[in-house]
């Protein structure tokens, strides 16, 4: 009974021996570690992660003592090769002869409640710069509307063509600034939810990208073919896809020094995921990797605004139509960035309700 809770808790549990052999870990655990309970049972610690000796001598000391202690910010290394910053009790567990048994740890990991903290204020940003496109939008296309309008009726009442062709440059101009504040609101189309495979989706972008880029770059593909269907509108996501990929495809090209331009799609799934201020059973990760230039560190904070490009030849929409498409599917894209390595995050609940 004791371990069903413990295996229902969102906090990582280990339970070590006086060897510092591990003799169980909840979900997650090993959802935390990116290990599983199978293979490590009954191995040494290091085999789940890894910090300097003096905390090895700590662990070692409260199996000596009995006396509980507790470690804030600590970098603990895993054994795929990733850094984890997080806080950790340890308490050491007594035996039949007051002796202790074995140490529990409870790891609270760190970067995520900084990562939720995140994604809070990047989905408020959001829904902020929605609401206020809208509001130019409506503020535009009435002016726009008119304007155009006007144009027409002069074209018609004057026969000097030189006046049609001013008149004309009007219409068309106008007809352009239109389509900018459509693009802006995002697809015109209402969604079309449905089950799909998530790999239907990447495939049909891998296609796309293989000929927008003549074959310079190099698609590595890293499936989980295990994971469910996720309900969405196939033609927006492959749209929200296209437009991630897209920019990672155009960073790599115009980097002339880079003979190996590569992409790296992968597809994973995380359990009891927090994405904004929800918990979800089962989400769908789909990461896009490049070692590319990497992306300005003054461009982050609002590389999902309208607008905003790093290219001088860029709309600045493609990210934030992104956006938009996968807030729909409740979802959300996150970004790191440093040279050589750019990974964007998809990120989608496999469930069945969607925003509209």
């Amino acid at each position: 009974m004791y371990s069903l809770l413990i295996d229902h808790l969102s906090t990582a549990v280990l339970q070590l021996n006086r060897e510092l052999c591990i003799e169980y870990l909840n979900p997650s655990a090993e959802m935390m570690l990116e290990v599983s309970r199978r293979r490590i049972y009954g191995q040494d610690l290091a085999s789940a992660f890894s910090e300097d000796d003096a905390s090895r001598s700590a662990l070692i000391a409260a199996i000596e003592s009995g006396h509980p202690f507790t470690k804030r910010e600590a970098e603990i290394n895993l054994t795929t090769g990733k850094t984890l910053l997080c806080d950790y009790n340890v308490t050491p567990v007594m035996g039949a002869l007051n002796n202790t048994d074995s140490l529990l740890i409870e790891l609270h990991p760190r970067d995520r409640m900084k990562r939720i903290s995140q994604e809070d204020e990047l989905i408020a940003n959001h829904q902020t710069s929605k609401e206020l496109i809208r509001g130019l939008a409506h503020e535009i296309k009435n002016p726009l509307g008119g304007i155009r309008g006007a144009a027409q009726l002069i074209s018609r009442v004057f026969d000097d063509e030189d006046l049609k062709d001013y008149t004309q440059v009007i219409i068309e101009e106008s007809d352009r600034l239109r389509d900018l504040v459509d693009r802006l609101l995002g697809p015109r189309q209402l969604p079309q939810y449905k089950p799909l495979n998530i790999h239907r989706v990447i495939e049909r972008v891998n296609q796309l990208i293989s000929v927008e880029s003549e074959g310079q770059i190099q698609l590595i593909r890293d499936y989980d073919p295990s994971i469910p269907d996720i309900t969405g509108d196939e033609s927006q996501l492959i749209q929200a896809v296209l437009n991630v990929m897209r920019n990672a495809m155009q960073a790599l090209i115009n980097q002339e020094q880079n003979d190996h331009k590569q992409i790296t799609i992968s597809t994973r799934t995380l359990r009891q995921f927090t994405i904004g201020a929800k918990r979800h059973r089962l989400v769908c990760r789909l990461s896009i990797v490049d070692n590319g230039p990497g992306i300005p560190e003054n461009l982050m904070k609002t590389l999902f605004y309208p607008m905003v490009s790093g290219r001088p030849d860029g709309t600045g929409l493609g990210l934030s139509i992104a956006q938009s498409v996968i807030h729909q599917h409740n979802g959300i894209i996150e970004c790191n960035s440093q040279p050589e390595r750019t990974e964007f995050n998809i990120l989608i609940p496999i469930e069945t309700s969607v925003t509209g």
